[in-house]
């Protein structure tokens, strides 16, 4: 399976039984599968359908799920006789009391709850009927698993590009930390420079090598710079193998941005520090990429 993103909209309908539905779905990023349906009356049965194809098919996402219904047969209509004997009660009993004209017939069933829409589908045709909106929302699960497939492709693209540039930071780290020797011999001597300078004792050119090779020891970053590049390779790997990878990439971003905040504290060069922070501003767009990866 290929990488897939939690992104995507689908949408299917069809005709049959005396109905027209239309489904329609939103998805989302989510940190678990969620699924917010709305079903056209008479059709609340069938959530937990629902929710089991839909977890069948997908591990993660948002989703937002709308069904529509239309009656395309002729409705059966049907005179609800209480409300309308209640109504001719009342009418009777306000005739002495108030002026006014007899009311009409027409005028009566046209008054809300006097005259019904009656389903006369019989229990093999709402049976029917639930089959083939089961049926369409397995139709619009594959267009969406379409749409998100072909939504990750894309950002499998941004990523990649991102690891590549990634890779090409740190092999520039890699090459700037052999220089922070160096750079830390020049702070020390110009920091003993100063001290000599206000009057203090030079110290012998054998403790200032000490004294660079432990400050060095510490600001050694070649872990760090390993670390990276096995963390980069893993990710390149992960994109290659596809699936549900969205948790195991934010993990690994995770471990990337902390090995990248060591070397920026490790820097003893203004050059690597540069170095580092833009390697974090890279970390962090592809954490806002990998975000919608399911």
């Amino acid at each position: 399976m290929g990488v897939a993103s939690m992104t995507g909209f689908a949408r299917a309908q069809g005709e049959a039984h005396g109905i027209s539905w239309v489904w329609e779905i939103k998805s989302v990023n989510g940190r678990a599968l969620d699924l917010r349906v709305r079903l056209a009356p008479g059709f609340d049965g069938l959530e937990a359908e629902l929710r089991a194809m839909l977890a069948q098919r997908f591990r993660r996402g948002t989703l937002t799920a709308n069904l529509g219904i239309v009656r395309t047969a002729p409705p059966e209509l049907r005179v609800n006789r209480e409300a309308l004997g209640q109504l001719m009660a009342l009418v009777r009993e306000l005739a002495g009391q108030v002026e006014a004209a007899p009311p009409r017939l027409d005028g009566l069933l046209g008054l809300r709850g006097v005259i019904e829409t009656v389903d006369n589908a019989d229990d093999a045709v709402a049976e029917a009927r639930r089959a083939a909106i089961l049926s369409s929302w397995a139709h619009a699960l594959d267009r969406l698993a379409a749409a998100r497939a072909e939504e990750g492709e894309r950002v499998v693209a941004v990523l990649r590009v991102q690891l590549d540039e990634m890779a090409e930071i740190t092999a520039r780290a890699s090459n700037l930390a052999a220089a922070q020797p160096a750079a830390i011999r020049e702070r020390l001597l110009a920091a003993l420079g100063k001290l000599m300078g206000a009057g203090a004792s030079p110290l012998p050119e054998e403790r200032v090598a000490q004294e660079v090779a432990l400050l060095a020891a510490r600001a050694d970053i070649r872990e760090e710079i390993e670390r990276l590049r096995a963390h980069i390779e893993q990710a390149g790997q992960l994109l290659g193998e596809g699936d549900t990878i969205g948790r195991r990439l934010d993990f690994l971003c995770q471990e990337l941005n902390r090995e990248a905040n060591t070397l920026c504290s490790k820097s003893a060069d203004v050059e690597l520090t540069r170095t580092g922070l833009e390697l974090k501003v890279v970390i962090e767009q592809f954490r806002e990429q990998i975000q919608n990866i399911e």
